[in-house]
């Protein structure tokens, strides 16, 4: 990942930046109960569509894995721990293990049955003060015939899923603060041992911040993804292999292996309200910058160039995280918001030349 000139810090940067420092319920907010039984009529009748011309073992199967994946909502207490093990570069030396933590909430953006989608926002307190960063959010589809994929740098792909990979798997995609693609992955959700656990393909997925920033010599993962239920919440463990650019255009070579492992506790130690207000003012906003990465997609034949940023992500994180942020303030209406959302989109996905 190339140096680039520093930026100045709108807003929404400096939150981001903030958060990022400190760290080193299952429905949004504010439904009324006329929407919420709207809502759980839509999924239940979306629910039998799926399962029509299942038999019951099936049945059950998914229903037991949606159960897992709305499981995954709440308040939380989250502790990163992040760990280089072991190195494949004569000239590479394992970073450092690091303990890092936060608060978050998990709400549920939609059930249509066999597509889910969870909104991680983070509630954080600087100097006496609430600070709210949307975080990722993780989209599940069942039997998926296709998935955002992390192709190389500044590029995203809706790629086909096989049909021996599709059958009783769910896809899982992350997307960044600014639902900007991540990554994607295809696995299935397995109750042995004890244990409620979805386990991906290995996934190719961009440098995080915490790697980005220090300009390093691998310029991407290929990890596998683990989500496991817990008695008191779940973790997402990753096994991150870090890669750095082949020779003459060849493929990756493995520097150095990493294990990620996220703990989300449940806790009511905290207020999750300045999270639940930002969301509630800007959840119509951020759906229609989702409708507004569709249709990047749709634009570009399935395939997204968006160029990456060290400090955000990519280089539309920050100014799609103020029109909230503006939003929420009164300064801006989310007709306006989405209108320069739109140019934002379009301007950073237009392939030059």
């Amino acid at each position: 990942m190339s140096k680039r000139k520093a930026k100045p810090e709108t807003p929404s940067m400096r939150a981001i930046l903030i958060a990022a420092a400190l760290l080193a319920g299952t429905t949004t907010a504010a439904s009324s109960a006329s929407g919420a039984e709207i809502a759980a009529d839509t999924t239940v009748a979306s629910t039998a569509a799926v399962t029509a011309t299942m038999g019951a073992e099936e049945q059950a199967k998914f229903e037991r894995d949606r159960q897992s994946i709305l499981a995954q909502a709440g308040q939380y207490r989250v502790h990163f721990d992040m760990r280089e093990n072991v190195s494949f570069d004569a000239d590479y030396d394992p970073l450092e293990g690091k303990l890092s933590g936060g608060a978050e909430i998990v709400r549920l953006v939609h059930d249509h049955g066999d597509r889910i989608s969870l909104q991680h926002i983070l509630v954080m307190e600087h100097g006496g003060q609430a600070v709210v960063v949307k975080h990722w959010r993780q989209d599940w589809v069942w039997q998926p015939r296709s998935v955002v994929a992390y192709v190389g740098p500044n590029t995203w792909r809706d790629t086909p899923v096989a049909e021996a990979d599709r059958v009783g798997a769910w896809s899982q995609t992350v997307w960044q603060t600014d639902d900007s693609p991540r990554y994607g992955g295809v696995g299935r959700w397995t109750y042995d041992h004890g244990l409620s656990q979805w386990t991906s393909n290995p996934t190719w997925r961009p440098l995080a911040r915490r790697d980005a920033v220090r300009n390093p010599v691998y310029d991407r993962y290929l990890g596998t993804n683990r989500h496991i239920l817990t008695p008191n919440g779940w973790t997402h463990i990753q096994d991150n292999m870090k890669m750095a650019a082949g020779k003459d255009d060849g493929e990756p070579v493995a520097v150095v292996q990493e294990d990620v492992v996220n703990t989300y506790d449940r806790s009511t130690s905290w207020s999750p309200k300045p999270g639940d207000d930002y969301w509630a003012a800007s959840k119509d906003y951020w759906a229609a910058v989702r409708d507004l990465w569709d249709a990047a997609f749709a634009r570009n034949g399935g395939t997204v160039h968006v160029e990456e940023e060290a400090r955000t992500g990519v280089v539309t994180g920050p100014p799609l995280m103020e029109l909230a942020e503006k939003i929420q303030s009164g300064d801006l209406t989310t007709a306006a918001a989405i209108d320069q959302a739109r140019t934002i989109i379009e301007q950073a996905t237009t392939p030059k030349g």
